[in-house]
């Protein structure tokens, strides 16, 4: 019996074993190796060219008719179910829009038209890359985008933090999310473009060179959703009731200013707080610190097209604020956080599409890309086009139409009539005229030969890129150097990073290409290239070669700058952190406190423990934060208060140390009174602090965004000089040796 057994238990053995390798053996029939292989598409058709979408005329609009296009997009829109392929970390909020004055001569978007008008408005921040699980804090794109609901159907701004993009042809776009996406053999590293994959296609691809120096700047890690600009990176158009066009730029301007984390915090944050983000959007509304945004436009008329040195359709191009300056038009307050976050945030569908009668498109082979991408991404993440019957989509004014059937279809249609045109129904639903608000596009001329072809004026790749390193502050640049060193010394193939010093780097800066160079372990250039224009051929005459014709252009423009922009003396929203113990200065504490929330900062007791704590004159104050849970990451500037008793005891916590120490690394302003000094020459930055001479006594000190007060009860003056340091966000330039500082 037992013998029967174990040949029973041999044949299994034998026969899984033999399944396997024929399971084996028919998984190799769709294994591909694409070494030495022609790219085709999925009918086996070799394709000439994947760089540029099939349009009519090199700067003409995209083709219905470029199959390798929508099969190449069709395909990444259904990569992933249910989230979405990018942008599927998000945060949304409710609000309204109001124009400051009428626009009509502008266009004739009625929700641009009466001052008096609230327009609700939706609104979904995101990083791009990384999967819903992600953190907030990464390296990375924002998006930035607001739906509103006006009286003529639903708008959309589908925009980043970011005024330009990584590629100008839709068509590439596909490849450039497999690249910074996680590697497909090992899914790694997620939320991240520090890896081969995405340096390889970008040291191979000029045109990614501008993004890159915003994405490697201080602009991809936000301090907060509310402390970051937006703006629609292409270029639309404008039109009037009299049917004259305009090209316009779309931005959105926050009203307390453009701040940024620093890169150890932002990976700090991450850690001990992935949501930091959207805890902040969210408190910030619950609390009544309602996120503002003033809605920007730079006007080009129709006769400017061609008077700037570069493309004004070339979304990797912007047009500098000291050519066309940003007019401010109109304001959005967020003031109402969504009840259900799948409900609304994740199933909130955009569309650069959706637009309103008096706004239009261009030929933009980005945008054109985008117009087919969104809807076909959507259809994947809801398995029906019925996507616009979810009420956050829904929009505010009825509709009418023919297309009543369909998974998920949630209005009732009436009647037997479902085509048009139809004498059954009376003739309903019918079209509009323009004057009753139907949408007529813009008349424009298009005429060219199909081609696969990207125009002549798209070929400047790095003049932009240059002016944004040039226009960079000299703590700015000293960031994107270190970016570049975390970046590129993830790429374990030195091949590209060569290929990316020299190739890309060097025609941005030789400064900056040899900078990066001598942290990742390759040579530097010999020669400075500089920035040129590569590979243009034509004359002034042809319009597509415009950027070699001496068009409008500047070699510096400070409004790319954080550093050199923020110049507020607001402390509106900004957290400060006390740190206390028992036996703390109860006088101390309430006199800074009340200083700093009359200003509008929001500040939080910090301690060892949760619970409550004695000051020496006998009230109880409740601990809001515990060490544990928190850190100086989390503020933006650290006050301690005297009381020697809570000193002694903070002198023994290393916690208590370490915030001081990392907060003076982070740049960021620091206060004390009285004993208090006593705990900042405790810890490892008292080498920086400045004793008050005896002359000096009862007056604050201040020296590199550090605030002291000794020997006095009068803080007027400290409080003062406390909040004008918050002001100034941070003191990274002054902290030569922050180092240095163990934190």
């Amino acid at each position: 019996m037992a013998k029967n057994e174990n040949k029973d238990q041999k044949n299994s053995i034998e026969t899984t074993r033999v399944d396997e390798n024929s399971k084996n053996q028919q998984l190799e029939n769709f294994r591909e190796d694409p070494n030495e292989q022609y790219l085709t598409t999925d009918q086996g058709v070799r394709i000439s060219r994947t760089d540029d979408s099939l349009k009519a005329g090199s700067r003409g609009p995209t083709l219905m008719e470029d199959f390798h296009f929508r099969e190449k997009m069709t395909h990444l829109d259904h990569e992933s179910i249910p989230e979405r392929v990018v942008h599927a970390r998000g945060s949304g909020a409710h609000g309204y829009f109001q124009v400051y004055e009428s626009m009509a001569d502008l266009t004739k978007a009625k929700f641009l038209q009466d001052p008096s008008q609230k327009t609700p408005v939706f609104v979904r921040f995101s990083t791009v890359v990384g999967s819903r699980g992600s953190a907030d804090t990464v390296r990375d794109v924002r998006g930035f985008a607001t739906k509103f609901y006006t009286q003529e159907g639903n708008y959309d701004l589908v925009g980043n933090n970011i005024p330009v993009f990584f590629i100008q042809d839709a068509i590439k776009f596909p490849d450039l999310v497999h690249a910074i996406k996680p590697q497909p053999d090992k899914e790694m590293p997620q939320a991240s473009a520090a890896h081969d994959t995405f340096w390889d296609f970008a040291s191979l691809m000029p045109e990614t060179a501008h993004m890159l120096m915003w994405v490697l700047s201080d602009r991809a890690i936000p301090r907060s959703f509310r402390m970051m600009e937006g703006f629609g990176v292409h270029t639309f158009r404008l039109v009037n009731a009299q049917g004259e066009g305009s090209f316009v730029k779309f931005h959105w301007k926050p009203l307390l200013g453009v701040h940024s984390l620093v890169w150890d915090e932002a990976q700090k944050l991450a850690g001990k707080d992935p949501d930091w983000l959207r805890r902040d959007l969210w408190e910030a509304i619950e609390t009544g610190e309602y996120p503002e945004f003033e809605l920007g436009i730079q006007m080009i008329p129709e006769g400017d097209e061609h008077a700037f040195a570069f493309d004004i359709l070339d979304a990797t191009k912007l047009i500098p604020e000291e050519l066309v300056p940003v007019r401010r038009i109109g304001k959005m307050t967020l003031n109402r956080n969504p009840d259900n976050f799948f409900a609304e945030t994740e199933q909130v569908a955009f569309h650069p599409g959706n637009v309103v009668p008096g706004i239009d498109f261009t030929n933009d082979p980005l945008l054109q890309g985008r117009l087919f991408s969104y809807v076909d991404t959507q259809i994947n993440r809801f398995h029906s086009s019925n996507f616009t019957e979810v009420p956050i989509n829904r929009p505010v004014v009825p509709v009418h139409n023919q297309q009543g059937a369909g998974f998920m279809r949630q209005t009732i249609n009436k009647g037997k009539v479902n085509y048009f045109p139809n004498s059954l129904g009376g003739g309903y639903p019918k079209m509009a005229s323009e004057q009753e608000g139907g949408y007529v596009h813009y008349t424009e001329k298009v005429e060219g030969h199909k081609i696969r072809e990207r125009s002549k004026s798209f070929k400047d790749h790095f003049s932009q890129a240059t002016l944004f390193w040039k226009s960079m502050s000299a703590g700015e640049k000293k960031r994107i150097v270190q970016a570049l060193h975390f970046e590129l010394g993830k790429v374990e193939s030195k091949e590209v990073r060569i290929r990316m010093v020299n190739e890309i780097l060097n025609h941005i800066s030789y400064e900056l290409a040899t900078m990066v160079a001598q942290g990742i372990g390759v040579d530097a250039p010999s020669i400075a290239v500089g920035s040129k224009v590569k590979d243009v051929a034509g004359t002034i005459k042809d319009k597509a070669v415009h950027a070699l014709s001496g068009g409008k252009t500047v070699e510096d423009s400070p409004a790319l700058s954080i550093d050199r922009n923020n110049k507020s003396n607001s402390i509106k929203s900004r957290k400060v952190a006390i740190l206390a113990d028992n036996g703390f200065s109860n006088i101390e504490v309430m006199s800074v406190k009340q200083a700093l929330q009359t200003q509008g900062a929001k500040v939080s007791l910090v301690s060892m423990f949760k619970g409550k704590i004695k000051s020496t004159e006998g009230e109880e104050l409740e601990v809001d934060k515990s060490h544990i849970t928190t850190g100086s990451i989390m503020f933006d500037a650290i006050f301690i208060p005297g009381g020697k008793e809570s000193v002694e005891k903070l002198k023994k916590q290393g916690e208590a140390l370490h915030v001081i120490n990392e907060a003076y690394k982070h740049g960021k302003p620091i206060g004390a009174i009285n004993e208090g000094i006593e705990l900042l020459m405790a810890s490892s930055i008292g080498q920086a602090i400045t004793i008050a001479s005896a002359e000096e006594k009862r007056k604050p000190v201040v020296e590199k965004g550090i605030v002291t007060l000794q020997n006095s009860q009068d803080f007027t003056a400290f409080n003062e000089a406390f909040i004008q340091a918050i002001a100034q966000h941070r003191h990274i330039v002054v902290r030569e040796e922050r180092a240095m500082v163990p934190a």
